[in-house]
């Protein structure tokens, strides 16, 4: 039988997903009446929620087309930047990729990012323009600027000269030429079989077995799983493999118990095994990992792992030390805190997790917010109670010179007209230079800049706020540059609690007037915590538990019911992003709180001085 592998990548919220489940509809992996779900590949319950794709995940049609029944492994990825460490991996394991841009929104900053490192490992993209039903599409403006894209990442002859094809992944269609309908995908699939070359490795079905592992994941029943293409030889249950790191050291030997292959969106075992150039998921061992090679006993080189990019933002979560920890969550020692983030290290290699100066705290270090957000949301949900701080840069020393450097990053922006003008003022202000600013239709305006990192974390609520919720932005890592600088905060102050106990909607109500509230009234607090923004500049110690005094005699006017503002309860994102450096954030399963790190004013007064 035929077999192609191949990779559907894009920019964010481009439609992969929504393709992929077109893909399988019309594959015929469903039963007429067999219940399906919308974005079948996003079977995370936070990429449910956030109608994002954070893991890859691999899927497998069978197509009987012109060149008879060919069997595809389609892997679906994120278009997130911040989860770019998949694509980085799984890119390796195929033979060619399917490049999705929107029609409307045309190229942007992590179509280029993961086009990059499609064309770095030699292969021969095929451009599909999406989305070409809606209202502003501009298909032949979309394929020019990906010529371009094209022409200025390097591409060779062989890769300018890509196909394309024009797309609506919801209503499930394919063209060759617009003037031509079309009302399935065959086109698209016609164009795969045709365009991406079969496994070359499969000539080596009869040399001992190779597989580099590439994705990994744990199940309750079989243990450790680790999926990759089979690079030479026949994966068959009962064989014996050891594991190899990249430097070719032995980490364990093992027999393989299980060989799982992607049908559809089930995995199921082959009792025969599989060859050469498919890919698979292998159960047996329990210390091997991500980049690690196995392969039959009788070899000893390891295969050539993909370099993964450098994280460039860092953390320190450490144990919850509040008055109220240990109350809402079972996990709370610093021995389980750590045992979490070296598994999570593990199966993602875009975050890496080191011991901090500080007690029971750990650096954990990864591509964006969103990254590390979704690592502490995931943890909040197992149970865990923890501490986390503002995100930092990761900062890195020039070689040669000597002097520090930091991640910048490049920023497209997508705003009405009228925005534009607070937009560029605001992020000049922050660092960032204006690269180029042109209209791009329907009364918008796209503005390219390329800005420091560190300016741009906590700036997305704000961008939010001066576009009145209608800007888009998006930015991806670039390369690190010689640093540029202090850049001045614009954060409010904060109302902190001078005591413990619970919030009085009396004094809830008479400190309305001093800023926004985070809490509402009947909550427990504690002193230093952060109970709401001040209007002002500096910081407030408020006391958020004064009572109305009660007298025995009889008021001549009517005591009014208290009518409180409902609080601003910030988002796990929006509380890493608001915080300052002397701030926490406290995690709890059922409470998202911000505090000072240091809870008494007293020492928070000194330790001012002193610095």
């Amino acid at each position: 039988m035929n077999l192609r592998n191949i990779a559907i990548i894009a920019h964010v919220d481009h439609g992969k997903t929504t393709l992929v489940d077109a893909l399988l509809a019309q594959s015929g992996v469903f039963r007429a009446n067999e219940a399906t779900v919308e974005r079948a590949m996003d079977s995370n319950d936070q990429e449910r929620e956030r109608g994002i794709t954070i893991l890859a995940k691999c899927t497998s049609v069978l197509w009987n087309g012109k060149a008879g029944e060919t069997r595809i492994n389609i892997i679906d990825t994120p278009g997130h930047a911040d989860f770019g460490g998949e694509v980085e991996r799984i890119l390796g394991m195929v033979d060619g990729c399917v490049i999705l841009v929107d029609a409307e929104e045309g190229v942007m900053p992590q179509t280029k990012f993961v086009l990059g490192k499609a064309l770095k490992l030699g292969l021969r993209p095929i451009l599909c323009i999406n989305k070409v039903d809606r209202a502003h599409a501009d298909p032949d403006r979309v394929h020019n600027e990906a010529f371009d894209l094209f022409a200025a990442m390097g591409a060779t002859d062989e890769q300018l000269d890509f196909p394309h094809i024009y797309a609506s992944g919801r209503s499930g269609w394919a063209t060759l030429d617009l003037n031509v309908p079309s009302d399935n995908l065959a086109p698209l699939f016609d164009l795969i079989v045709d365009h991406v070359p079969p496994p070359a490795v499969q000539a080596k079905v009869n040399e001992p077995f190779q597989m580099l592992a590439v994705l990994i994941e744990s199940d309750p029943f079989l243990g450790r799983i680790l999926t990759g293409r089979i690079a030479q030889g026949k994966a068959t249950p009962g064989l014996a493999i050891k594991a190899l790191n990249r430097d070719g050291q032995e980490i364990e030997r093992g027999r393989i118990t299980k060989v799982l292959a992607f049908r559809g969106l089930k995995r199921q075992p082959l009792d025969e095994g599989s060859e050469a150039g498919d890919i698979v998921a292998i159960a047996g061992l329990s210390k091997a990992t991500v980049a690690d090679t196995l392969c039959d006993m009788s070899l000893d080189t390891a295969l050539p792992a993909q370099p993964i990019d450098p994280p460039t933002i860092s953390m320190t979560v450490s144990v919850n030390d509040s008055p109220l920890a240990g109350r809402e969550g079972s996990k709370v020692q610093s021995r389980v805190i750590r045992d979490r983030l070296l598994k999570e290290a593990e199966s993602n290699v875009a975050i890496r997790v080191t011991e901090s100066g500080e007690k029971d705290a750990f650096e954990v270090a990864g591509r964006g917010e969103l990254q590390l957000g979704v690592l502490i949301e995931n943890m909040r949900r197992e149970g865990f109670e923890v501490a986390i701080s503002r995100p930092r840069v990761v900062y890195q020393t020039d070689p040669e010179t000597g002097e520090r450097m930091e991640p910048i990053e490049d920023v497209m922006i997508d705003v009405d007209e009228e925005f534009t003008g607070v937009v560029i003022e605001k992020l000049s202000a922050r660092k960032a230079e204006l690269k180029d600013m042109a209209p791009s239709g329907a009364g918008k305006t796209r503005i390219q800049l390329k800005s420091p990192s560190r300016s741009l974390i906590g700036y997305q609520g704000e961008f939010l706020t001066d576009t009145r919720g209608s800007g888009v932005l998006n930015r991806v890592f670039s390369h690190y540059e010689a640093y540029k600088g202090p850049i001045e905060q614009q954060r409010k102050g904060v109302l902190v609690s001078n005591s413990d106990g619970e919030t009085a909607a009396y004094a809830l109500w008479n400190l309305e007037e001093r800023g926004v509230m985070f809490v509402g009234a009947g909550e427990k607090t504690y002193m230093g915590m952060i109970i709401g923004e001040n209007s002002r500049a500096d910081d407030l110690d408020v006391n958020p538990m004064k009572a109305k005094q009660l007298t025995n005699v009889r008021a001549s006017g009517k005591d009014e019911a208290i009518r409180l503002t409902p609080p601003r309860r910030p988002t796990l994102e929006q509380a890493i992003a608001y915080i300052e450096d002397d701030e926490l954030v406290e995690v709890t399963p059922l409470n998202i709180r911000l505090r000072k790190k240091e809870l008494n004013p007293s020492f928070r007064k000194k330790r001012a001085k002193e610095d």
